[in-house]
């Protein structure tokens, strides 16, 4: 039987610190720490290889969790995966907000990118402690819109599994009105 999936349950991310990270995402992203399991054997695999797994409330019933492990290499980035690909998303009320949230993030030091346009949301991106790329979004579309690439999505699918190009059938997305 197919899996009736009813919702990601959590997320879980390598940290180099955990006490740090935990620290961090309340601070500058104002999730609420739940909970620690922390462990020297690993239940799934029987390993011996001591860890604490920590867990952040990022509202909405979505939880992010956290992993520091002490006896492994350090943490390390896939050397063929640029940077800007491998990243954490988390929706925010609107533009007011991401705005906000942007000059709340600077003024904790942190290097900010956007906002961004991409048609249906606008996005900021930046740094965890760790890291990892983060981006904050603000929702902007229309139904109108969304409908139209619900229905674009599959031949711009098979168009880019054909050709390797990026497809122009939502060229609008790419073309911010603000900047006209």
């Amino acid at each position: 039987m197919i899996p009736q999936i009813k919702r990601i349950h959590h997320v879980a991310y390598r940290c180099r610190d955990a006490k740090e990270t935990v620290a961090w995402y309340e601070r500058v992203m104002g999730m609420r720490y739940t909970t620690a399991f922390a462990e020297d054997k690993v239940p799934s695999t029987g390993e011996d290889d001591p860890y604490m797994h920590v867990f952040l409330d990022c509202g909405g019933g979505n939880v992010l969790a956290f992993f520091e492990l002490p006896n492994q290499p350090e943490m390390g980035k896939d050397p063929n995966t640029p940077a800007w690909v491998q990243h954490l998303a988390f929706e925010v009320e609107d533009e007011a907000a991401l705005q906000a949230a942007k000059a709340h993030l600077e003024a904790e030091g942190i290097e900010v990118l956007g906002p961004t346009y991409h048609g249906i949301f606008r996005s900021i991106y930046f740094f965890d402690p760790n890291g990892h790329r983060l981006e904050l979004a603000c929702n902007i579309g229309t139904a109108e819109q969304y409908a139209e690439l619900a229905d674009l999505a599959p031949v711009m699918l098979e168009e880019w599994s054909q050709t390797k190009r990026a497809p122009r059938h939502a060229e609008w997305l790419h073309k911010d009105p603000a900047i006209a």
